[in-house]
């Protein structure tokens, strides 16, 4: 899976899937120098976790989904103070309306948050960074 970003002027970058398609742009608030034209990264990833975890539970209670009025996911992402300024703790409530029992519905939620929603699980990835500058890799 892929992703290329770019620059669109000021600090917003326009990003587009390469499995989907779509694009998404992204900007800082006007705080900090942006126009504030579009979601911020870190937010992002809360709507990735949300998205991801939501398409699990919709597979892992196929069978009742039938019987499920709605499925609503808050997430409130704490991030740490100083740089990197990232995610130290995750809070995920998932508000589930309709004729499924306790067990179920907990058993959907957990199996996502313990092992099928790959963003969840990769908030703690490993990551390798590489600089190309004016078409030579460094």
């Amino acid at each position: 899976m892929k992703v290329q970003a770019k620059w669109t002027g000021g600090m917003a970058f326009n990003s587009t899937g390469d499995s989907s398609g779509y694009d998404v742009t992204m900007d800082a608030s006007g705080q900090v120098g942006g126009n504030d034209s579009g979601p911020r990264p870190m937010e992002m990833i809360l709507h990735g976790v949300a998205g991801c975890m939501g398409i699990d539970l919709c597979v892992i209670m196929r069978r009742e989904m039938e019987r499920i009025e709605s499925i609503e996911i808050d997430i409130d992402g704490d991030r740490r103070d100083t740089e990197p300024k990232s995610f130290t703790k995750v809070d995920l409530t998932v508000r589930i309306k309709g004729d499924v029992t306790a067990k179920v519905a907990q058993r959907a939620v957990d199996l996502s948050a313990d092992k099928y929603c790959s963003a969840i699980n990769s908030l703690n990835a490993e990551v390798v960074t590489r600089l190309e500058l004016n078409g030579e890799e460094q």
